[in-house]
């Protein structure tokens, strides 16, 4: 069993970071962003060992370009499994209940 690499797109980088500057500095809880942020990182590199776990996204033409979704909390992940490199692509975090067909 071959683990796979958890890399963040540039998108995704700067999702992890509005979540947590939302939660530190508009909701006045930074232990709790810390937290959150945590958690979603945590989720994100489980999928290293198991990438094909979490569940195609359902729409298209997402679905049939293979991007799943990893469900954190009231978060949501996108990711694409790359089998040719070993590498899990995470395109996007957002919070779940957003118009998720809008910002995909």
């Amino acid at each position: 069993m071959s683990l796979w690499q958890v890399v963040y797109s540039e998108q995704a980088t700067m999702n992890l970071r509005n979540i947590y500057e939302y939660i530190a500095y508009d909701l006045l809880v930074p232990e709790t962003a810390k937290r959150q942020a945590r958690r979603i990182m945590d989720a994100i590199e489980a999928l290293n060992d198991m990438p094909e776990r979490s569940p195609l996204y359902e729409k298209e033409p997402w679905r049939s370009r293979g991007l799943r979704k990893l469900i954190v909390d009231y978060y949501i992940a996108f990711y694409l499994p790359i089998e040719k490199s070993n590498q899990i692509l995470i395109t996007s975090i957002m919070y779940g209940g957003r118009n998720i067909e809008e910002l995909i």
